[in-house]
This record gives structure tokens, sequence and C-alpha cells, in this order.
């Protein structure tokens, strides 16, 4: 009964493992560095211990970036409340929602944290295709976490 017991919980271990915030067909990356971010910042919070940036690069697909940096002397840990660290959402020129990078994604229903330490950057990068797509558009990226959250947009234009 007792080992029946453990490996049910070292399958289940597994899976959440397996559904993590990883890579999703090379499309998702999260990377880590000490670099700063691109000149334009903004201050997260009164505090000024985040700093983010978003890049938006249009060549084959359109490429996402949201640069998280901690300004601060010490160590900041972000609380996520699920396995989703992030979010990228396309608008329209009307504000009409036509992509979400998590949309139909399955995340670990587990809190998790990250620890970024002082002058550190988290970078979260997504691809979206844009397909047949021309216009102008407002990227919108999202950090999930519950105690340090982040919202930043950035137009663009598909020619």
């Amino acid at each position: 009964m007792t080992s029946r017991l453990v490996i049910w919980f070292l399958c289940a271990g597994a899976l959440a493992l397996a559904c993590g915030p990883h890579a999703h067909h090379n499309e998702s990356s999260a990377s880590t560095t000490d670099s700063a971010p691109s000149p334009r910042t903004t201050p997260v919070d009164d505090d000024r211990v985040l700093a983010t940036s978003v890049n938006v690069a249009v060549d084959d697909g359109i490429r996402f970036a949201l640069h998280v940096t901690n300004v601060s002397d010490h160590a900041v840990e972000l609380d996520f409340p699920s396995g989703q660290t992030h979010d990228f959402v396309v608008v329209d020129s009307i504000g009409r929602e036509v992509w979400r990078w998590s949309d139909g994604r399955m995340f670990t229903q587990a809190l998790q944290n990250k620890l970024l330490g002082s002058k550190e950057t988290v970078t979260y990068e997504e691809r979206w295709p844009g397909r047949g797509r021309r216009g102008h558009f407002t990227a919108l990226a999202v950090l999930k976490s519950t105690n340090h959250p982040v919202e930043e947009r950035v137009a663009f234009t598909l020619p």
C-alpha cells in the first residue's frame, strides 16, 4: 500500500515538472543575465526595486521580449501563483485581442518563486507568427508576479 502511494506521488511530481513553464515547440524561453535592459526602462513600483523594458522585433514572425531587472542593492523574490510567469497579448488598432501567448497552454497549479539578485535581469521571450496580419498593433507584456506585477505596452506596425 505504501509503495503504491509513493509511486503515485512520483508520477504526479513528474507530470507537474513536465507541464511546467518551459519551452514549448522552441517558441518560448526565459533567460537570466547580469546585463542591463534596453535604455527605455520603466520602474515597476515606487520603491524602484524593479525596472522593465519590452522589445518587439518584426522579421520572420514577431518576437517579444520582456526584460525585468532588479535595480535594488538586495535580492528580490518574485512570487507566482502558478506555473505561468508571464504572458504576451497583441491587440489591434481598435483594441480587439488578436493573439494571446497563454491561450491553449496548461500551467502547473503550484506556487513558485524566482529569486532575482541585485542588478540581475530575467528575460521572457515568445514568438507570434502573425501571418497575414497588417496594420498597427499594441503588444502587452505581463509579468504574472503577485508581489511585483508588471504590465507594459509597446506599439508596433506590420507592413
